[in-house]
């Protein structure tokens, strides 16, 4: 006799027909998991063959559930469910919470890292664990209470929350300006002096071909500067570049506020522009009440809102 254990599928085929079952779709379950769409079918095809069943029915542009499909992705999705609240409940249980963070680079050790004293003063049953990620996005396999990311995420299981506006301005070390026979005046005198470039561009990074265009430099000025130079994976070597000497880099706010606000950096030019990514909380619905999280949620809008009246001033506070 063949043994229960042996019906019991593995969690990715599980959240495959939850997935598909919820869209219909198995291009938008797969979208949703971040896999191939022959990956859903696969998974789909392995549970149809373990509990020989027939789960949905194909149609020519859709999917159907069969009666059976309907009962065991219900009970799929309940078990997730089940799962996540036991879990959240056995967290802040605990006598200490945790909330997992997932962040970029930049915002994590230039913004939030030296902040976080303050919310563990306020919080001290609350640890934060942080990851850094160049695309902080969540994902639904991924055990992360919250992410700060460039821009919203449209998912129905997500809460967006809009914490910052970000400004991009070029900056230099004093000791760099006063190295130069003459302070930059204009945006075309920036092409004069060596510019700190980056080897990759992704949201987080500020594009200095941008930068110009917007500042009305002629590209046959701008475009030979951007061919030469030092070039950096992230924003922090290109900042921490510039705090040395280096040269000219071009900055976002929250990673270059503190090193304005300590003088290593120095703001150049009148002209700043927003940033074309606006700095966003996200959330999973079925975390966003456990009380860490909640408590970390209202602390980062309050200091948020603090830099975020110190960005629209323009001076470091």
């Amino acid at each position: 006799m063949e043994s229960p254990t042996m019906r019991l599928p593995p969690t990715t085929a599980l959240r495959a027909l939850d997935a598909a079952a919820r869209h219909l779709s198995f291009t938008k379950a797969a979208e949703e998991l971040h896999v191939s769409q022959s990956a859903i079918s696969h998974q789909i095809r392995h549970l149809e063959e373990l509990w020989q069943v027939k789960l949905f029915t194909r149609l020519t542009r859709r999917l159907e559930l069969t009666e059976a499909g309907r009962a065991l992705s219900q009970l799929a999705r309940g078990f997730f469910q089940d799962l996540d609240t036991t879990l959240t409940a056995v967290r802040d249980n605990s006598a200490v919470a945790q909330v997992r963070v997932l962040v970029p680079p930049s915002i994590a050790l230039k913004w939030l890292v030296p902040r976080l004293p303050d919310f563990r003063a306020a919080h001290p049953e609350v640890d934060v664990w942080i990851k850094t990620q160049a695309d902080a996005r969540l994902r639904p396999a991924d055990d992360f209470d919250a992410a700060l990311q460039f821009g919203p995420d449209s998912r129905a299981s997500q809460r967006s929350l809009r914490l910052m506006q970000e400004y991009v301005f070029p900056v230099a070390s004093p000791e760099f300006l006063k190295s130069c026979s003459s302070a930059p005046a204009a945006p075309q005198d920036l092409c004069r002096h060596p510019l700190l470039l980056r080897t990759e561009n992704n949201k987080g990074a500020p594009d200095w071909q941008s930068w110009f265009e917007d500042a009305v430099v002629p590209e046959d000025i701008f475009a030979p500067a951007l061919r030469r130079g030092v070039r950096f994976p992230n924003t922090n070597m290109a900042l921490q570049a510039a705090i040395d000497g280096q040269g000219i880099a071009l900055a976002r706010s929250a990673p270059a506020w503190d090193d304005l606000k300590a003088g290593r950096l120095v703001r150049l030019l009148a002209l700043r522009r927003p940033f074309a990514h606006q700095i966003y909380l996200v959330s999973p619905k079925n975390r966003e009440r456990r009380a860490a999280v909640a408590a970390f949620r209202t602390w980062l809008q309050m200091v948020t809102a603090e830099s975020q009246a110190a960005f629209d001033a323009g001076e470091p506070i």
